[in-house]
């Protein structure tokens, strides 16, 4: 009968952290679409990136003036501050679905939009110029990141580059001394409950090991230093071919169901304990358009049950022991692999860091709701962890 008993000295505990999240960054309180411009959005960027970067301006080129679009004259190097806008022959346009030439258009669609002919513009309340020189590659660059420029304008009119200026790496708050002990979050996407390719297996050892009920000692006692689950998106995968508009069969309606039945189950596992985020994805029930709205608690009645169980936006923006979290489904990097090119998603990653913007291609490529007075995706503080999920690879 003794060896059955637990010896009580060497029982576990899971580490605790404090959490705060900054979610009321990304969410609606009330939603609007009647009356609103996205032109609003993006004088809300331009305010707040050249306010930064005229600050920026007098240590980076002390000597030269800087001029609003309209005040550039022919030969005088100046710096001038805007918005780029990037024309592409090869980006996709609802007209040209309704234009008479429908046949001409390749109808296979490519990954990436690049087009050796493409080319830059910088735009300002007052007006906007061409973009000329080496200095500035388009291959980079995608419409809606503001930036300064040092340099003239041609004969032609058009304004040559010699110099940029990014409003580069945000401020970052003091990252908390060590305590001395570990502690781990564990970050998740792409689940996919319900797609063909989804092993339920893998998903309960994932469970198993993070609630720690796998392993030996020593892996048990690496679970329990594990504080946050992040599930950041694409949890669910709906059969394609029953969402087609028409009313369901009841037979259907039990199998868009399913998948989120059998992720709410897996989701109560871990709730039980362990604190879990829960981002929704492009695939999962939520709105389409960024910043996506937390899944509706109803989506989950098992795990929702739990106060470890936490619906939150995409983006998220969160502490843990004041250390600083932010991250995405993975929408906004996917977005610029569409219409920029770069050696690998870091890349990306680190560009809208040092662009200071989230999605610089909302609302223009990426579907955003039209934000009439702020710019919620704008970096203010650099975080210490920045996540994006749904990605090829680790």
């Amino acid at each position: 009968m003794g060896a059955m008993e637990v010896d009580s000295e060497n029982l576990l505990q899971r580490k605790q952290s404090l959490y705060q999240t900054s979610d009321e960054l990304f969410e609606i309180q009330k939603e609007m679409y009647r009356g609103q411009q996205y032109s609003q959005i993006y004088f809300a960027r331009l305010h707040l990136l050249r306010t930064l970067l005229y600050s920026l301006i007098p240590t980076w080129k002390p000597h030269l003036p800087v001029c609003t679009v309209l005040e550039l004259e022919k030969g005088k190097e100046c710096v001038v501050v805007g918005t780029i806008y990037k024309h592409m022959k090869l980006k996709p346009s609802v007209l040209d679905e309704y234009s008479k030439k429908r046949s001409a258009t390749p109808l296979v669609k490519p990954h990436n939009f690049m087009h050796p002919d493409d080319q830059l513009v910088l735009e300002d309340e007052s007006g906007r110029v061409k973009l000329r020189g080496t200095a500035l590659l388009p291959s980079v660059y995608v419409t809606g990141i503001v930036v300064a420029l040092h340099g003239k304008e041609t004969d032609a009119g058009d304004f040559l580059v010699e110099d940029i200026l990014d409003a580069g790496l945000p401020p970052q708050i003091e990252l908390p001394l060590k305590s001395g002990e570990d502690k781990y979050v564990v970050f998740v996407s792409g689940l996919s409950v319900g797609s063909s390719s989804s092993n339920p297996l893998q998903f309960q050892l994932l469970v198993d090991h993070i609630t720690g009920h796998l392993g030996d000692e020593k892996e048990q006692s690496i679970a329990a230093q594990i504080v946050q689950v992040v599930i950041a998106g694409n949890s669910v995968e709906v059969p394609h071919g029953l969402l087609n508009g028409q009313n369901l069969a009841s037979k259907d309606q039990s199998r868009l169901s399913e998948p989120i039945k059998e992720l709410d189950i897996l989701l109560t596992q871990i709730a039980a304990s362990i604190p879990l985020d829960i981002m929704p994805g492009h695939n999962d029930p939520s709105n389409f358009s960024l910043p996506q709205q937390p899944l509706h608690r109803c989506l989950f009645p098992g795990s929702s049950a739990y106060n470890t169980f936490r619906s939150c936006t995409n983006p998220h923006l969160f502490e843990l022991d004041n250390v600083r979290f932010l991250g995405t489904s993975g929408q906004n990097i996917d977005d610029l692999e569409k219409y920029s090119e770069a050696k690998d998603k870091l890349e990306f990653m680190e560009r809208t860091l040092k662009w200071r913007h989230l999605a610089p291609t909302a609302p223009n490529t990426l579907g955003c709701y039209p934000f009439t007075d702020r710019d919620p995706f704008f970096v203010e503080s650099c975080p210490h962890v920045y996540f994006v999920g749904n990605q090829d690879n680790y």
